[in-house]
């Protein structure tokens, strides 16, 4: 089975609501989509993010790398695939949502010459999960009216975006959605490395003394002060979850041996696809931590991939973050994964269920 084309191009989804966090203010999901095609007529899928805050891509440097490493796939056959995975992993630096797209559109793929779902490939398990919902950063109002809705919509967890304000009107804003939404509904915060460690302990322990039971507190502190992220974990009660610090393996490694946090948040787009993802997990398996499997603002093509991988490891993956396609007002993909509220459903469907992929612009085609 050999890789035959190679498709690239861009698709934009509108929010329904403008999406803010303390790094950034986005109105759409503007994302790659990459198909490769084998010569028995298979087409696996991917998607990549331009996040340029968060993992430095951007829509050009993505297309500009995938000119390097898309000639170095073609021809190549699906059945050696770490062969393939190597060669789109050492060509480029960098680069790691063009090479979770790749990525994903193999491991698609590789499900779909089996016959089977990609989580069955990757190891099986119950293909529902409940993710939470992003409540962006905004006046203490605004976020607890966004809040409601959430909740009458069915979701049961939030994850309030922080940061930006002083340490007490973060506290506010959070007490107050609290009060709004009641404590049956569990709260994750996520300063998007907003805060100093400081900042983060004054914050998290007023909540906790208010008698506020929160989930956890994902990336604090900026990304690259690992000793910033050790304090606030050990002088706060709440779990701290390492998001931007860890896009690696070896990054995850350095924090679990310091015991810089209590979860690892494991994103396809951070970790350069799914095999290092894998590793992530097996690391963090190995030193009795759980992880979150989260996304970026992403469409529903890289969210489904998110979630077969999650449930395949579902015993390493505590909780779930994968509410990409509920933010956007429409969708420009047939199949993949089901949504109802804060449910995912997998299809019974071989690789990631997708079919078909509409709207897209700006095409460019690789082929043999």
């Amino acid at each position: 089975m050999l890789i035959k084309r190679i498709t690239v191009g861009e698709i934009k989804v509108p929010l329904k609501v403008a999406f803010k966090t303390a790094v950034r203010n986005v109105n759409e999901v503007h994302d790659l989509v990459i198909s490769i095609e084998t010569d028995t007529g298979l087409t696996g899928y991917g998607e990549a993010p331009a996040t340029a805050a968060i993992t430095g891509d951007m829509l050009g440097s993505m297309r500009a790398a995938l000119d390097l490493i898309a000639p170095r796939l073609l021809g190549k056959r699906l059945q050696d695939f770490n062969a393939l995975l190597r060669t789109l992993h050492k060509h480029v630096a960098q680069h790691r949502s063009l090479k979770a797209a790749l990525e994903i559109a193999l491991y698609d793929l590789r499900a779909q010459a089996m016959g089977v779902p990609l989580y069955q490939l990757l190891g099986g398990g119950d293909p529902q999960l409940k993710t939470d919902i992003t409540i962006s950063v905004n006046d203490a109002a605004v976020m607890v009216k966004d809040a409601q809705r959430a909740v009458a919509e069915g979701f049961d967890c939030l994850k309030i975006k922080l940061g930006g304000h002083t340490w007490q009107d973060d506290v506010d804003s959070v007490l107050a959605i609290e009060h709004a939404v009641g404590p049956h509904v569990a709260l994750r915060l996520d300063a998007n490395q907003g805060w100093t460690p400081k900042h983060a302990v004054l914050v998290i322990q007023a909540i906790e003394r208010a008698g506020v039971a929160l989930e956890l507190v994902e990336q604090p502190v900026p990304a690259d002060d690992l000793a910033g992220l050790k304090f606030v974990t050990d002088h706060t009660l709440t779990p701290i979850l390492a998001d931007e610090a860890v896009f690696s393996a070896r990054q995850a490694l350095q924090i679990l041996a310091i015991g810089g946090a209590d979860v690892i948040n494991i994103k396809l787009m951070k970790t350069g696809g799914i095999s290092q993802a894998i590793e992530v997990a097996n690391l963090a398996r190995l030193h009795f931590k759980t992880c979150m499997v989260g996304c970026m603002l992403e469409a529903a093509i890289s969210v489904t991939a998110a979630a077969h991988f999650a449930v395949a490891f579902d015993d390493v993956v505590s909780y779930i973050d994968l509410d990409g396609p509920q933010l956007c007002a429409t969708s420009a993909v047939e199949g993949g994964m089901g949504m109802d509220g804060p449910w995912i459903t997998l299809p019974d469907a071989p690789g990631l269920g997708i079919t078909a992929v509409h709207g897209l612009t700006n095409v460019k085609v690789f082929d043999v």
